[in-house]
């Protein structure tokens, strides 16, 4: 399926999320996700429907696609970009604030303006100021009852039009004097203007972390080319202009415009932007150089091997936006909660409007408690609660080099009470040099015997594999006929003339040879040839990660497919309270499974064999540098090449949850406190209007706060 991502105009909260993401779901879209306060609508698009009938779709239901980032864009979705005028809420509140501000001069004790307590005077003031009210809150209003998903903006107009039409009806019929509330109408429009400029303000800096990512995709880059004579030629270009195999030179303090390879020279490069680790690391000829990362010091001519979508950059970028769009679960209630807010507000604001004006007997004090009812009780602020703080807790991540997936695993943190940890590549560094070797069988020398190991080897990405084959890499490899990896076993193969080879652990040749203890067994038609041994390294963070895991009370098992004595003797080092060793990949997802059952837990691995463990707990963690397989199943990738960021991951997805918990509180009390403060006639709908946008403010604020918060 084709993944689709765009950038949608027109989403005023939840409820129009909701009716967008309702219409492609009907429509059989896949995997959908839709975030008002970005504008970012993602989904997997089937074969059934093309991209121009949804966008038509999408427009019909009062939307518009500004820009289709999925691919090449088309025209025909983002025809008509230009913003026309009072296109934005800042621009709205700036026209209509002049008009507000005369009206209420008469408000001001002790002024008294003849001229302004003109009716026909105020109804001129007010109209202009309605009549771009109603072209947003009234248009917004009528498309979100089309689509049976009423939001916040019909509380709106239906407050500022009963204040207007009331104030209209005395004007007209010769009763000003007791008719007149223009002010009221204009002052709501006007306030509701920039409470939502305020809350735009706000959601856009909960994106800044990201937009910092997205800002350094767009670069200048040197091309190498060469001319008739085939002399070099460098010239600038936009990076947006390479293309997979370009040759670039990247200088001393430039960023890398694209993912590269290093043909020539060496360079000590920072890869803050995307690890959150500022030491600069030395990369030589054949490393790979990761888009936005910046060179500190040395040149390089390099080979582009990605570009646009397909760098690890728009990747992670693209990752992260797809993450915002999803809603973990504490989010649901809050959904079920907001869809139903409207029509049950406009039932409270009649009731306090028939209730008041029975007990009161004053129809216009009854009216104006229920137009305070209408415009404080705006479900927007329940809408914004969870989305802020995703936003926030996903950039920070993303800046500290933490990518979550997804933004249940943000929310399941807080539930881990366990973490299992893979022993090689996770809690050893994966870096293996060749300890000793021996040949147990005279039918093979010791050249032939390394190329066996090589030519085996060299098709198998674990750590202990591509260590030997750096160490041994010689010419006149072996041709095989069949070659395979076998999950928790090792290497198969086959040459030409039918010898079957396997390199794997004693557990495969433990029907061959007595002698266990080692690494790898080399065996050739079931006749073992020799065996190598190889010297890990222990993280040097290791041991400060157990230690926080325990100061947090949660337990830690060592899980491993290694020999128990091994396993054993670094998990006393680390401080492991548990080991389960010599495992097959089954037996570790069937014994994840179990400790799963126990209690919540985190898996943290980087291997094929991993994979189907990680898939399986409650968070599966992997490593940048883990196995392509064991990086997708994973839900969390931490992109120091390290558990450095295991901590801070663990800490901002608790403290996100925390702080969403928070903003719904505050929501609901604002709510449940604000209604009947309206109803009992002790909030104008004008402060009203005031207090409904300081809301959302409040709760971004709020959300802001994981930006700076210590959370590990």
């Amino acid at each position: 399926m084709e993944k689709i991502q765009w950038k949608v105009e027109g989403m005023d909260c939840t409820n129009c999320a909701l009716t967008i993401r309702r219409y492609l779901e009907k429509e059989g879209m896949k995997e959908v996700k839709v975030n008002f306060g970005t504008g970012d609508v993602l989904f997997d698009l089937n074969g059934n429907s093309t991209k121009e009938k949804l966008a038509a779709g999408i427009k019909g239901l009062g939307y518009t696609i500004v820009s289709d980032q999925s691919g090449a864009t088309n025209k025909q979705l983002v025809a008509g970009n230009r913003k026309p005028f009072l296109s934005t809420h800042l621009q709205r509140f700036w026209f209509c604030l002049p008009f507000t501000v005369i009206l209420m001069l008469h408000m001001i004790p002790g002024v008294h303006i003849d001229w302004l307590m003109n009716p026909m005077v105020q109804l001129g003031l007010s109209l202009p100021v309605y009549i771009v009210g109603m072209s947003f809150f009234g248009k917004s209003a009528w498309k979100s009852l089309r689509n049976g998903i009423p939001n916040m903006n019909v509380l709106i107009a239906v407050g500022a039009t009963a204040a207007f039409v009331y104030s209209l009806y005395g004007t007209l019929s010769g009763q000003a004097e007791h008719y007149m509330f223009y002010e009221t109408a204009a002052t709501i429009i006007t306030l509701v203007f920039l409470g939502n400029y305020m809350e735009d303000a706000s959601v856009h800096s909960t994106q800044r972390e990201l937009n910092k990512l997205a800002k350094s995709q767009k670069v200048m880059a040197n091309m190498i080319a060469y001319d008739d004579q085939h002399n070099e030629q460098v010239f600038p270009v936009e990076n947006t202009e390479l293309r997979t195999g370009d040759l670039i030179l990247i200088k001393s303090g430039e960023q890398v415009p694209a993912d590269c390879k290093i043909l020539w020279g060496d360079v000590h490069v920072n890869e803050s932007l995307l690890t959150g680790e500022s030491v600069p690391i030395h990369k030589v000829s054949k490393d790979k150089l990761i888009s936005g990362s910046i060179i500190h010091d040395g040149t390089v001519k390099a080979q582009v091997t990605a570009v646009g979508n397909d760098t690890v950059l728009a990747g992670i970028i693209n990752l992260v936006k797809r993450a915002q769009g999803e809603k973990p679960p504490v989010q649901l209630l809050a959904d079920k909660i907001s869809a139903v807010f409207v029509p049950v507000v406009l039932g409270i604001a009649a009731v306090t409007w028939i209730v008041s004006w029975i007990v009161l007997g004053d129809f216009t004090e009854a009216l104006m408690r229920s137009i305070a009812v209408l415009v404080i009780a705006c479900p927007c602020a329940m809408g914004l609660a969870t989305p802020a703080a995703i936003a926030v807790g996903l950039g920070r991540g993303a800046r500290n080099g933490i990518l979550f997936r997804n933004a249940t695993s943000l929310e399941s943190f807080k539930d881990i009470q366990q973490v299992v940890f893979d022993k090689t590549g996770t809690l050893t560094t994966g870096k293996f040099t060749i300890g000793n070797w021996q040949l147990t069988s005279a039918v093979v020398n010791e050249e032939e015997f390394k190329r066996i190991v090589y030519s085996l080897e060299k098709y198998s990405n674990h750590p202990i594999a591509v260590s030997i084959t750096a160490a041994w890499k010689i010419k006149g490899e072996i041709r095989w006929k069949k070659v395979e990896e076998i999950k928790g076993q090792g290497m198969m193969a086959e040459d030409k003339e039918g010898n079957i080879y396997t390199a794997g652990s004693f557990k495969n040749a433990a029907h061959l040879i007595t002698e266990d203890g080692h690494n790898v067994y080399i065996a050739r038609n079931g006749n073992t040839l020799g065996w190598v041994d190889v010297t890990d390294e222990i993280r040097p963070e290791a041991k400060t990660v157990v230690n926080y895991l325990h100061a947090q009370n949660i337990k830690t098992v060592l899980l491993s497919g290694d020999k128990n004595d091994r396993v054993k003797k670094l998990a006393d080092y680390l401080g492991i309270d548990a080991v389960i060793a010599e495992q097959t990949p089954e037996q570790k997802l069937q014994k994840v499974a179990e400790l799963n059952a126990v209690a919540p837990t985190a898996m943290v691995g980087d291997g094929i064999n991993d994979a189907p463990a990680l898939a399986k707990a409650t968070i599966g963690i992997s490593l940048s540098d883990a196995s392509q397989i064991a990086t997708q199943t994973a839900q969390v990738v931490l992109m120091n090449s390290g558990l450095t960021k295991l901590p801070t991951a663990l800490g901002l997805g608790k403290h996100t949850y925390l702080t969403i918990k928070q903003n719904l509180f505050w929501a609901f009390a604002y709510n449940i406190v604000a209604i009947p403060v309206a109803a009992l006639g002790f909030l104008t709908p004008a402060f009203g209007a005031l207090v409904m946008g300081l809301s959302d403010v409040v709760l971004a604020i709020n959300s802001g706060r994981l930006f700076v918060k210590k959370v590990e």
